[in-house]
């Protein structure tokens, strides 16, 4: 081959691969297509950018913060090269577009804003989560059918979004966590062949899980926590092999826990917390031979804690708190030795400490609390040398306390107040400085007294000691210079603390607790005088039998609780307490005080968030002064003498004040009217307030709770009172309303009593069809059920009538259902809708004019206790039907024209003879063999009454049994105050207990 031809060769060879490297050159440059960058640069108009707004960000598990990726966009610029922009090397198409965290504000206004995107034919992965867009996704989003990622987590989206994701089917990714989405998982779920992390947590997601997710045979995470699943579980989510991570929690799921988890041999993760899971935790749970954390609290588990937990070698942390779970610890927890935290409290486990735990040397957090161990705590437990925290209060754990506790090297934390310890405390020999700074003893047996030995725990903040059956040397806490919070209620043993002693041992504590102790507060020093560098916080009097208010708390400028309830102080509140710049908190109530003292300075707190002085003897107008403190949210004047009417000034709290009560007053005049538009709770039960219901109720709408109770308002039904969302609680009982009672929809309200007025007229059929809560019931937000009407500090109250007798619901649990209509003139027949109240508990309709029927559908009110339809004019005969409700345990027909058999059930043959006088026509075993004489003509009056206290006597004993027995444990949270039927139309006598929380700036943990 010639030399020109061997150069033509070459030069043909060189230009034909520089044309491989130029187009390699330019296709490294991208130069994204025209046509997809206007597109973003459209879409990128949508949105605006507030810096303003931006936030924190877990970016990929590092946390960064939001910044604006659309500014980098611009007309002359290749938008490959843009801010959360993605091209392919090749086709030059945008396949990702992630603005993730970039301050974007706005929202989708139409289905053009997303079908613009159809422009971009290759985009695979959209991600605009942590952003602030809000309102609803379009359904367009269905036509990006390329997309394998999907990411709109934390932001405000809404409404229904799945039904339109029904086309993307090749999904991998999809999360929508942390939104107000709604509507329901639907059964096509199944379809996304592809999906591998699914995120639907933290919106308002609700219904069931379709058998359907069980065919996502690539997912290995599913998280559906923090919304409103119910149901079961499906067995089909056994097939999903390759799930590691399955979060179920905080919803309200119920019924077993299928048994086919265990087959997820891959799972790491798992957490059911927050439900309603009931039965057995199952044994399979063994096999998830991976997992690394186990959730089961709160929900309804019962029996004993499976032996295959111990089979779980890689288990770090179980948390089964909060259910009904017996029995020991097993004995297979020995073989956990990746386990570092240890949550059982609030069970009824029982059983001597779990010696199990003490061969987990990695343990350092264990929760025994509340349960029902017994024994000694064993003196070996140092094995446990990296235990920083161990919580046993609420058991009848006994013997004393091993000093080798207090040689732990990381413990910080010890719970054990409640028990039965006892002997002398010691703490050892701690060679090195203690890292214990929480050490709560309280409610124990110890004996003899606290050493100077403590000091050795020179890094203690918290110290509770209470109810020691020794003498205690406040001095002894100077040595304890970290000191912060010191519980020392109810000293058995030491007659006499002089506050001022005491104070003086320290020059900063954050809260000093002495109540029902004898407390010496004399005033003979002068201010100057006083504990001139203490500075205290939180301070705790209250049943101190502390006769003088103390001088010495004038000059505490950091104080922002104080509790001196319950004492024996008389006289004026002094002027100076107003003028406490960080007091927040003031509970005055159970004392003799007759006024409030002005300040001579006109600048009041303006901090006091939580005013009590209920059961004094104030007297007079309500003072003006509660007006000027503008953060005032909680006013409890009850139990006192004030007259006059409630004061317009009051209006300047309208947007602060959530709780007003001063029921068992003299107030008088008109209820005022657009006053306190932000209130929870309204009481003004038991004055003398007359006019009408303002009708500016209506704009209440955070109202609960409204008991006008034993006044002399003088109005029609409240229908319109039914706009109130959140209205839980209404009390119109011994008023003078009138008229008839109009069909209204509430929705929220659990306990109405309109009792002992003057309504008239009948009632529709269907007039209770819209009561929803009294239907079904419904869970709280934490997934509970026994929660308490009320917020922070202060809990409502109320009284009930039934027959003769007053209960006294101190708290009022959110489950508590009751219907009183009675003391009215309502006639007609009893509405079938009644059988819509499943979850009514009380009901009572007696001393009106109902005719016909009792209406068969109560066989449906599955949950009543208590029924008396006494003392009107119905006929026919008693449902047998209702012999089956199991709960019924207080009733009474009696005073009707009731013929045919008594139902048979146990609740029936319980009653006295009383429930069923005066009905010529009834019969039955029951009534034939110990009630021969009610069918006689009633004896005249002054026969009567002898024979009558007899049967209350019984009735009472027969509604004391019942409250006992009262379903949930509501007994717990009353107090039953039994009088005889004279006192039925008496107004109730002063409430000698308000409910409320004393602020406790330390709680106890799990």
């Amino acid at each position: 081959m010639s030399i020109s031809h061997m150069t033509l060769s070459f030069l043909f060879l060189f230009i034909f691969k520089f044309q491989d490297v130029t187009a390699f050159a330019t296709t490294a440059r991208h130069l994204c297509r025209p046509e997809q960058r206007n597109v973003l640069l459209e879409f990128k108009k949508m949105f605006e950018i507030r810096r303003s707004s931006s936030k924190l960000c877990n970016i990929n598990g590092r946390i960064v913060g939001s910044y604006p990726k659309t500014e980098s966009w611009g007309n002359n610029s290749d938008c490959c090269y843009w801010g959360g922009v993605t091209c392919d090397a090749k086709s030059k198409d945008v396949i990702k577009l992630d603005l993730s965290c970039s301050c974007l504000h706005g929202r989708f206004h139409s289905n053009t804003s997303l079908v613009m995107l159809q422009n971009l034919p290759s985009l695979k992965t959209l991600d605009l989560s942590n952003n602030y867009l809000y309102g609803q996704v379009p359904s367009s989003i269905g036509k990006l059918s390329c997309l394998t990622s999907l990411s709109l987590s934390n932001n405000r989206f809404s409404g229904e979004i799945l039904p339109s994701l029904e086309n993307i089917l090749r999904l991998a990714f999809l999360s929508l966590s942390n939104n107000l989405f709604s509507g329901q998982i639907p059964l096509w779920i199944g379809n996304f062949s592809h999906l591998t992390f699914l995120d639907l947590s933290s919106n308002h997601f609700a219904g069931q899980i379709p058998f359907s997710v069980g065919l996502l045979s690539q997912l290995t995470s599913l998280s559906l926590s923090d919304n409103q699943f119910s149901g079961q579980i499906p067995s089909s989510l056994g097939n999903l092999s390759h799930l590691t991570s399955l979060d179920f929690s905080s919803n309200q799921f119920s019924g077993q826990i299928p048994s086919s988890l265990g087959k997820l041999s891959h799972l790491t993760y798992l957490q059911l917390f927050d439900n309603q899971f009931s039965d057995q935790i199952p044994s399979s749970v063994g096999n998830l031979s991976h997992l690394t954390s186990l959730h089961f609290s709160h929900n309804q588990f019962s029996g004993q804690i499976p032996s295959s937990v111990g089979k779980l070698s890689r288990l770090t942390s179980l948390d089964c708190c909060e259910n009904s779970l017996v029995g020991q610890i097993p004995s297979s927890f020995s073989l956990l030795n990746q386990l570092t935290n240890l949550v059982v409290n609030s069970n009824k486990l029982s059983g001597n400490f779990p010696i199990a735990l003490l061969n987990l040397t990695k343990l350092s957090y264990v929760s025994l609390s509340n349960n029902r161990f017994t024994g000694t705590l064993p003196p070996n437990i140092t094995s446990l040398s990296n235990l920083e925290f161990i919580s046993a209060y609420d058991n009848s754990f006994g013997g004393p306390l091993p000093s080798s506790l207090f040689n732990l090297p990381a413990l910080t934390s010890i719970y054990l107040t409640n028990n039965q310890l006892d002997g002398s405390l010691k703490f050892g020999n701690i060679s090195s400085p203690s890292k214990l700074r929480v050490l709560s003893l309280g409610s124990n047996k110890f004996k003899g007294p606290i050493t100077s030995s403590i000091s050795k725990l020179a890094n203690l903040e918290v110290l509770d000691i209470s109810h020691w059956n020794a003498h205690v040397d406040f001095s002894i806490f100077s040595l304890l210079r970290s000191l912060q919070r010191l519980y020392l209620s109810h000293l058995r043993a030491t007659p006499r603390i002089d506050l001022s002693t005491i104070l003086s041992c320290f020059k900063s504590l954050d809260l000093l607790d002495l109540s029902g102790n004898h407390v010496l507060a004399t005033n003979k020093t002068t201010v100057s005088d006083v504990l001139p560098s203490l500075v205290i916080s939180n301070l705790n009097l209250s049943g101190c039998g502390i006769t003088e208010f103390p001088e010495l708390l004038r000059t505490q400028t950091l104080l922002q609780t104080l509790d001196i309830s319950n004492n024996e102080i008389k006289g004026q509140v002094p002027g100076w307490l107003w003028m406490l710049p960080n007091l927040g908190y003031l509970d005055l109530s159970n004392n003799t005080f007759i006024g409030f003292e002005r300040s001579t300075n006109r600048k009041l707190s303006s901090v006091l968030g939580h005013l009590f002085g209920s059961n004094n003897n104030f007297s007079g107008e309500v003072p003006s002064l509660v007006c000027e403190l503008h953060s005032l949210r909680t006013l409890d004047l009850s139990n006192n003498n004030f007259s006059g009417s409630i004061p317009l000034c009051m209006g300047n709290l309208k947007s602060t004040l959530s709780v007003l009560n001063v029921r068992q007053n003299r107030l008088s005049g008109c209820l005022p009217g657009n006053a306190f538009e932000s209130l929870r709770s309204f009481d003004v039960g038991h004055n003398q307030l007359v006019g009408k219901l303002p009708r500016s109720l209506v704009h209440f709408s955070a109202l609960e709770v409204l008991n006008v109770e034993s006044n002399m308002i003088n109005d029609t039904f409240p229908f319109w009172l039914n706009s109130l969302q959140a209205l839980k609680v209404l009390v119109l009982r011994s008023n003078a309303f009138h008229g008839p009672v109009h069909q209204a929809a509430f929705l929220k309200l659990q306990i109405i009593d309109i009792s002992h007025n003057h309504f008239s007229g009948m009632l529709p059929s269907d007039y209770f069809v819209n009561w929803r809560k009294m239907s079904s019931r419904e869970t709280n937000e934490d997934g509970s059920n026994l929660n308490y009407i009320g917020e922070g500090y202060y809990h409502d109250s109320m009284v009930l009538m039934n027959k003769g007798i007053k209960m006294e619901l101190v708290r009022i649990l959110e489950i508590y259902t009751a219907l009183d209509f009675s003391g009215n003139r309502l006639e007609g027949e009893i509405p079938k809708s009644i059988g819509l109240l499943k979850e009514l508990h009380v009901l009572n309709l007696s001393n009106n004019a109902f005719t016909g029927h009792i209406p068969s559908s109560m066989e449906n009110l599955t949950a009543l206790e208590s029924l008396d339809v006494s003392q009107n004019n119905i006929s026919g005969e008693i449902p047998q039907e209702l012999g089956n409700l199991s709960y019924l345990a207080y009733m009474n027909f009696s005073h009707n024209q009731l013929v045919g058999l008594v139902p048979g059930g146990t609740q029936f043959r319980r009653q006295a003879c009383s429930s069923f006088k005066d009905n010529s026509g009834l019969f039955g075993p029951a009534l034939d063999e110990d009630c021969r004489d009610i069918h006689r003509p009633s004896s005249p009056p002054y026969e009567r009454l002898e024979v009558e206290e007899e049967e209350e006597e019984e009735d009472v004993f027969c509604w004391i049994a019942a409250a006992i027995g009262f379903v949930f444990g509501l007994a717990i949270g009353c107090i039953l105050v039994c009088y005889k039927t004279e006192w039925f139309t008496t107004p109730f006598g002063r409430n000698k207990h308000r409910s409320r929380s004393t602020p406790t700036p330390f709680l106890y943990p799990s």
